[in-house]
């Protein structure tokens, strides 16, 4: 592993030398993954993409992308957009990613069943902005403001999210 890595561990998630306080889904760790579940699924994940709130929080990085007005993230398993960013209207299941709350301020994309995603195998796995500290998730990895802002300077395009099956101290 390189220190570049993402390791979730039971202390947090490790990165450059540091242990960063997180939350991962209310299903816990899983190793089969569904649309749903709340888990948060182990294995080697790369970050594909960065999303930000330009009107609330400035670039993180060159490579961050705006999230406009309209943009949606299918999570409607079957349909030919799931586990993608689509455009309002779309009229299948989705969640908002212009949110009222602060949490997808910052979206770190992994490429969690993405780009081509397999029916039913789970939508959506995000780094984020936590809602409170120790406060599950739907199965992203969710941090702090703080964090997450110290994290998306930090991270590139490629980066490996590794969540092993057992978490290690």
């Amino acid at each position: 592993m390189s220190p570049a890595d993402m390791v979730l561990t039971r202390r947090g998630l490790r990165f450059m030398g540091r242990f960063i306080p997180c939350s991962q889904g209310v299903g816990g760790i899983c190793t089969d993954k569904r649309e749903g579940d709340g888990a948060t699924p182990t294995g080697v994940h790369r970050i594909v993409g960065m999303l930000y709130r330009p009107d609330r929080v400035m670039r993180p990085a060159p490579w961050a992308e705006p999230i406009r007005v309209g943009d949606l993230w299918s999570d409607a398993s079957g349909d030919a957009a799931y586990n993608q960013l689509v455009r309002a209207p779309y009229p299948h299941s989705h969640e908002r990613l212009r949110r009222s709350d602060p949490l997808y301020d910052i979206i770190l994309i992994t490429n969690w069943n993405y780009p081509v995603a397999e029916t039913g195998k789970g939508s959506a796995i995000f780094l984020h902005q936590w809602r409170g500290p120790g406060y599950p998730t739907a199965g992203c990895i969710a941090f702090s403001r703080a964090n997450l802002m110290w994290i998306a300077s930090r991270v590139e395009p490629g980066t490996r999210v590794i969540v092993p099956e057992a978490l290690a101290d």
